[in-house]
């Protein structure tokens, strides 16, 4: 799959660093709208630059588009590559709007061309561990689910010391601006659509907490939010997302049987912990030292296989390989079969994320209309 890369700012030097586990894949080039950015990126990584946009979208050689740019340009950049007739993969989200979003989707299946979004660590070794427990009936019917994504009080962090491997900053006010709901509740959505399905109605909450974040004329987003998600399964979860509570990236499953958690849902490789239900529970759960002495508490379950990834402690000590979305894109058009990320799954993450962080706009309470076809898990993970 010969691919490039739109965009070189921050997280572009995370997908190059992610980019030697996968052969398949061979960067034929790049291109940014900033000058200076783009010739930092090329000279660090040593990669050729387009002069423009079109120049990139008019090389023959080039069949899939990495749209890496600024959220707000991610429809744009998407709807020209489709146009061009390249196959798009998107940092999130897939657009800004639902509608344009959906836009994208039928512009893509009417061209007969793949295009999703991230996150892609559905297809990682603990989200794919989780999954076969789930399928096997280790913790019985699932019925509830918390889910956590609160980074720290990140406005009062140095993040202006944040920079990428060649020298781009990490760009704090789109982040504040677009949102860590829109940028980050995609980690744990993704890996609950593929277990329970689509989400059929939702409740959620929003609000800036913080107003003043150091930037001046900044219009921040909502920097905490929270939803109540009900799947057609049957599974209920609560979800939240955060840029001021305490750093918090667990997600807990709870079972009829037993219960799943993990502590770190950006980490490939994270450790999975299951325990079982039974009438002592409730002292292991409330005295975590009891379930220690006793051999009652959670247990650390193997993983499906040897976690892959490559370059651990990329930036933010995050053991994420930001390719394997695009490697698997490159596979299933190898294979002629379906990715295992769809765009009707990147749809209806966004549609849910998008109600989630402004519910002033989507509706507090709402009915969640798109849906797709179930997922299949990895093949090394059956």
């Amino acid at each position: 799959m010969n691919f490039a890369i739109v965009g070189c700012g921050f997280v572009a030097d995370l997908y190059m660093a992610a980019l030697a586990n996968h052969s398949q894949l061979v960067l034929c080039g790049v291109w940014d709208r900033n000058p200076e950015r783009l010739r930092a990126f090329t000279a660090y990584h040593k990669v050729k630059a387009y002069t423009s946009l079109e120049d990139l979208l008019a090389d023959p050689r080039v069949q899939l588009v990495a749209n890496l740019t600024n959220p707000r340009e991610h429809y744009p950049v998407s709807r020209a590559s489709l146009m061009a007739g390249k196959h798009v993969y998107s940092e999130k989200p897939l657009a800004t709007d639902l509608d344009d979003a959906r836009k994208l989707v039928e512009l893509s299946e009417e061209k007969g061309l793949l295009i999703t979004s991230a996150p892609c660590s559905v297809l990682s070794e603990t989200a794919q561990t989780i999954w076969k427990l789930l399928r096997d009936g280790q913790i019985g019917r699932p019925r509830l689910v918390y889910a956590e994504l609160d980074d720290g009080n990140v406005p009062a962090m140095n993040h202006a010391s944040w920079v990428s491997a060649s020298g781009a900053p990490w760009p704090a006010q789109d982040e504040f601006e677009v949102g860590c709901t829109l940028e980050h509740a995609g980690y744990h959505l993704t890996w609950l659509t593929a277990f329970f399905g689509p989400v059929h109605r939702m409740t959620s909450f929003a609000r800036v907490v913080q107003p003043d974040k150091g930037i001046p004329n900044l219009s921040p987003a909502a920097d905490y939010a929270t939803a109540s998600l009900e799947f057609g399964s049957g599974v209920v979860a609560r979800l939240t997302c955060s840029i001021y509570g305490a750093h918090d990236h667990r997600l807990r499953i709870f079972g009829d049987e037993g219960t799943l958690g993990i502590d770190r849902i950006w980490d490939y490789g994270a450790p999975v912990h299951m325990s079982r239900r039974h009438k002592w529970t409730h002292r292991v759960e409330k005295y975590p030292l009891f379930g220690t002495l006793t051999g009652l508490g959670p247990k650390k379950v193997p993983l499906v296989r040897k976690p892959t990834v490559s370059g651990l402690g990329l930036w933010g000590k995050n053991a994420m390989d930001f390719c394997r979305g695009m490697a698997d894109m490159s596979d299933a058009l190898i294979a002629n079969r379906p990715p295992a990320m769809s765009a009707r799954w990147a749809l209806h993450i966004t549609e849910v994320v998008l109600a989630m962080q402004s519910p002033s706009v989507y509706g507090d309470a709402r009915e969640i209309n798109t849906r797709f076809e179930p997922l299949e898990p990895a093949s090394w993970a059956l």
